[in-house]
């Protein structure tokens, strides 16, 4: 064979292995989620890599066997043939000619095995690293094909390749679906390249936190509600309406345990304005009742049919224990949704490392935010205050301080029983 073909072989196996490195990789490292919308788009090649994707079993074992396949015909033609051609005119070198087929074989190793690494190996490689999506959309098409034509023996590999991985205790599938923490992590690394901002990150974060954040750390407590008492004079309950400024009240008899219903302003004015006779009893409705059981997430499904936009937190006794709306959800997303002024459990930085919260703060944006370990008791309360009770061990006091992760939490002020204000401060060397 003539050594200009001996070379266009080598050469045209060598760009064959690439081939298959670079299918391979940018298969394997493709990101479904892309690739399912580039077949919505109706990219050519996309169905076939996203299905190739999705059972790297249907093209693994057709990928390695052609490249074993040309490892076996490179070493044939490279290993024996060249060498024999390098070793005649080495052999015509004196000082060189005792050792001439050795040298030619070593010589002949190294650059079939540099050109193989490069162009066969490494530079492939990148750009499947570099452009999976792009990559495995062209190359889906023909190793496919090549996994049809092989059929037979894909099938015999595979069914060897399971046997073996149940030798070894292992399913012989594994099509794992991403974790919630795989999915924050990709958050992070998208926020620290720049492809999120960061408050985007929050955003998302805090929206995959609502399916395990209770309704209980979002809701109004019973003793933050602004109500009224129906036997009030009609004088009482006119002045509550015009000062405060909320558009939904609940309605209770005497007490707050009592509740009797929710009222909307508005529509107690459009009576008056009317000319209609104030009157509660007609205005009053009767909102959703939800467990405190309930995630937040739950709470939206279930507000989003509701009339009111209100629903009423009952404990496993049935009493009162606070009321949740959607703008309550909305908050726990995207922050305070009032643009009247900042919000009342929005942590106010003091300096740095200190920070001012409010004893609502929700527990899990705390723990987020301070980057705290597993708390004492967790799941048992909802709130900063209610960490600091877990952390004390008793009703808390003005000036108890406590340390744990790291911070200093200091109570600055009581509202009753509530804490009401917390300074956290980081502990030196932290």
């Amino acid at each position: 064979m003539a050594l200009a073909l001996q070379i266009f072989i080598l050469a045209l196996l060598i760009l064959l292995n690439g081939a298959f490195a670079l299918a391979e990789l940018a298969l394997v490292s493709a990101r479904r989620a892309m690739l399912s919308l580039m077949e919505r788009e109706g990219v050519p090649g996309a169905a076939h890599a996203r299905k190739l994707a999705d059972d790297p079993q249907s093209f693994l074992p057709a990928s390695q066997l052609g490249i074993t396949l040309i490892a076996i015909l490179t070493g044939a033609f490279g290993g024996d043939q060249l060498a024999a051609r390098l070793e005649e005119p080495l052999s015509r070198l004196s000082y060189i000619a005792p050792y001439a087929a050795p040298v030619a074989v070593v010589s002949t190793v190294i650059v079939i095995t540099f050109l193989t690494l490069v162009f066969g190996e490494l530079v492939p490689k990148q750009l499947a690293l570099r452009h999976p999506e792009r990559v495995a959309t062209i190359m889906a098409g023909p190793l496919n094909l090549l996994a049809r034509v092989a059929a037979p023996a894909v099938w015999l590999l595979g069914k060897a390749t399971s046997l073996v991985l149940r030798v070894f205790g292992e399913a012989p599938e594994n099509n794992r679906a991403v974790s919630e923490e795989e999915l924050k992590a990709i958050l992070v690394e998208g926020a620290e390249t720049g492809v999120l901002e960061m408050e985007e990150r929050d955003i998302i974060e805090r929206v995959l936190r609502l399916a395990d954040k209770p309704v209980r750390a979002i809701m109004t407590p019973r003793t933050e509600i602004v109500w009224i008492d129906r036997t009030a004079p009609r004088e009482d309950i006119v002045a509550r309406l015009r000062t405060s400024p909320y558009s939904r009240f609940v309605v209770c008899d005497g007490a707050i345990d009592n509740v009797a219903g929710v009222v909307q302003a508005k529509e107690i004015l459009d009576r008056v304005l009317d000319g209609k006779e104030f009157s509660l009893a007609e205005a009053l409705r009767q909102p959703l009742a939800l467990p405190d059981s309930v995630t937040a997430l739950e709470a939206l499904e279930r507000l989003k049919g509701e009339t009111l936009g209100i629903a009423l937190i009952l404990d496993e006794y049935g009493s009162f224990e606070g009321m949740v709306t959607a703008a309550d959800v909305l908050e726990a997303i995207v922050g305070d949704a009032d643009d009247s002024g900042p919000s009342a459990h929005a942590p106010e930085p003091a300096a740095d490392s200190v920070y001012e919260l409010d004893g609502l703060t929700p527990v899990d944006e705390t723990k987020a935010r301070l980057h705290l370990p597993t708390l004492p008791n967790e799941g048992s309360y909802h709130t900063l205050g209610g960490l600091i009770l877990a952390l004390l061990l008793r009703p808390a006091r003005t000036g108890d301080a406590i340390v744990f992760g790291g911070w200093k939490f200091e109570v600055l002020s009581m509202d009753g029983r509530r804490i009401e204000r917390v300074r956290v401060t980081r502990e030196a060397g932290e």
